[in-house]
């Protein structure tokens, strides 16, 4: 997946003015190495999975630039998808990030929009003419202007695998700022379809710490007290080891 993430940059629009980074968790898969077949590629290598949200900061500190595209690895762009975006947030200084849309294998909107607080559930854009604002796009394809994660100084790292771009949307709002979809920007994206208990266990902690912060001291535990007790009703026994411990995708697991 990586290695057509990687050619699809490479076949971007203006390449010869990006600074491209990708941040290995801790691969296994021959990932890491991958970046030996593209030399303009600047490789972070962590010894372990520390999560994604450890992840995007460490990317995006590394950057030189007035705005950062974080991409997962999953996705394909299409020539002028880059471009686009940035043309997009440099006409709109009301927006703090903008999305491209979302596409499948077949070219049709893939699951992409959300609502806040985050439920794990995603519908699919449907797209217009124009850039529109919505309230909370997937954070698979986003770009953001660097100086808006700078004055919030960081992506909240209490959260691991999940929970960065719901944050992220979050503080947007917070700050009566705009996240735009831009349907002329197109990104596929793979996706998955399943995902693994110790995955499942960090989006339930995530949503706590999301609704803490967001919504009160007495959400934030009783969303807590949901991530052990759900489980245990659904004799989801390895997810509540997970959420009993606090163990999330952080390093710590």
């Amino acid at each position: 997946m990586l290695r057509r993430c990687l050619e699809s940059i490479e076949a971007s629009l203006g390449r010869s003015t990006l600074q491209v980074i990708v941040v290995d968790n801790g691969s296994s898969d021959g990932s890491a190495q991958i970046g030996d077949d593209f030399p303009n590629v600047q490789m972070i290598r962590l010894p372990k999975n520390f999560g994604l949200t450890k992840g995007l900061n460490l990317g995006w500190r590394a950057a030189d630039a007035e705005y950062v595209f974080f991409l997962h690895d999953d996705t394909e762009l299409e020539p002028a998808t880059i471009d686009t975006l940035a043309n997009a947030l440099d006409a709109n200084p009301d927006a703090a990030a903008v999305c491209p849309l979302l596409v499948d294998g077949e070219g049709r909107p893939a699951p992409q929009l959300g609502s806040l607080p985050p439920t794990g559930e995603w519908r699919a854009a449907l797209p217009g003419a124009e850039p529109a604002a919505v309230e909370f796009a997937r954070g698979a394809a986003l770009m953001v202007r660097v100086y808006f994660i700078k004055a919030i100084r960081q992506i909240d790292d209490r959260y691991g695998q999940f929970g960065s771009d719901a944050d992220l949307a979050a503080e947007i709002r917070r700050a009566s700022r705009k996240i735009l979809l831009v349907p002329a920007a197109r990104v596929r994206h793979e996706g998955r379809a399943a995902y693994s208990t110790i995955e499942r266990a960090d989006f339930l902690q995530s949503r706590a710490v999301f609704l803490g912060k967001y919504e009160g001291f007495a959400a934030g535990i009783k969303a807590r007290l949901a991530s052990v007790f759900g489980p245990l009703f659904s004799f989801r026994l390895g997810e509540l080891k997970y959420t009993i411990s606090g163990q999330k995708i952080d390093g710590t697991q």
